[in-house]
């Protein structure tokens, strides 16, 4: 399966989301044409860097590339300010330019934050996003959101910054514990709960995990149809939010810190629903 979907926002500037089984070692050839930069600075987490760095920078090395890595401790505690510190100073270690970028390697906490770390280093600098995880591959990977939590709660601090290129590999998956494909699963029945009954009906009839491919592009055509439209959620982006109020709440509160942001989205979803629709929208 090789899918190209561009995304157009009006306004801003577009880029492509390319999906390919496959893709990891051949990342940095296709970043080479999107780009003038001389130093790449990847930035992964303690649960992915074993799995993907070294084919990462091998790839970037090949394409010609000078490539710095840094890797933080995996998980939504890490999401804070004090992590974005130590990105920014690695940036600045690797001695990044203007024209330099970065690119997150990673599930939706990294997303996040190297996107962050991007739109405030020396005032904004290019980044690649490189999904591994479900949930960052069918929704947290478009669309420019970034930014990290602060104690008062989640994603208190940020800003839009859109990635030049978004790289999908799905065989990432195949080495993704069963409850993180479970957390993507939320926002992609999400998507199709707001949007596209064929989603939504694809994981009521059919085997999710044999049709993950076509889940991925249905998500994610989703998620680009709402941000080319509302790319700053001043209006219809809203709607991707659904169930997402109560879950940060629940994401928030220190003895429910075991729960993934999917786990609480299929929570908040289920509270937001009548009776009628919880018919279909069930535990």
């Amino acid at each position: 399966m090789s899918k190209l979907i561009p995304v157009r926002p009006a306004g801003y500037p577009g880029y492509d989301i390319k999906i390919k089984k496959g893709i990891l070692p051949n990342i940095g050839q296709l970043t080479r044409p999107l780009t003038n930069a001389k130093r790449v600075a990847i930035v992964t987490d303690s649960n992915v860097a074993p799995l993907y760095l070294k084919a990462v920078i091998d790839s970037f090395k090949t394409a010609g590339f000078e490539v710095y890595s840094f890797s933080f401790t995996a998980g939504e505690p890490s999401k804070s300010l004090d992590t974005i510190s130590k990105i920014l100073e690695f940036f600045c270690i690797s001695r990044l330019t203007r024209t330099d970028i970065a690119v997150a390697l990673g599930g939706g906490v990294v997303g996040d934050l190297t996107g962050f770390a991007a739109a405030i280093y020396l005032r904004g600098i290019d980044f690649v996003q490189i999904p591994t995880t479900l949930l960052a591959q069918v929704d947290s990977s478009v669309g420019g959101k970034t930014g990290c939590d602060l104690p008062a709660g989640k994603n208190l601090c940020g800003a839009f910054h859109n990635p030049i290129a978004v790289f999908i590999d799905p065989d990432t998956l195949k080495t993704l514990p069963e409850k993180y494909v479970c957390d993507g699963y939320s926002e992609a029945i999400k998507s199709g709960a707001i949007l596209v009954p064929e989603l939504f009906e694809l994981f009521e009839q059919e085997d999710a995990l044999e049709n993950i491919d076509k889940i991925i592009e249905m998500a994610l055509r989703i998620k680009k149809s709402v941000v080319e439209e509302d790319e700053r959620e001043a209006g219809l982006r809203k709607v991707l939010n659904f169930g997402h109020t109560l879950a940060h709440a629940l994401e928030s509160v220190n003895s429910l810190s075991n729960y993934y942001h999917g786990e609480c989205v299929a929570v908040g979803m289920l509270a937001m629903c009548s009776e009628s629709a919880r018919e279909r929208i069930k535990a």
